[in-house]
């Protein structure tokens, strides 16, 4: 079920989130979101870091792609090194 609340926008932009919906989604201080607008409508959506292990299978399965690939790690530190050289 979908909490209903309404709040205002400060005049530095900021919108408070209601605290029923703060303490039932568990939002801390220094949360982070993304913010979508389309069609009129803003969308927050809290951004969620991965746990350690989603963290190691996606580590896993990129290697697993990059073996695929054909690449090495040379290749990897050579496309560092070229993005850098942008900054």
């Amino acid at each position: 079920m979908a909490d209903l609340s309404t709040t205002k926008m400060s005049s530095k932009g900021q919108v408070v989130i209601p605290d029923a919906i703060r303490k039932r989604l568990g939002l801390e201080p220094g949360d982070e979101f993304v913010v979508v607008a389309s069609q009129g409508a803003i969308i927050l959506k809290a951004i969620e870091p991965p746990s350690m292990n989603q963290f190691e299978e996606l580590m896993a399965d990129a290697r697993r792609q990059a073996r695929r690939a054909g690449l090495k790690r040379s290749d990897i530190a050579a496309a560092v090194t070229e993005a850098r050289k942008g900054r």
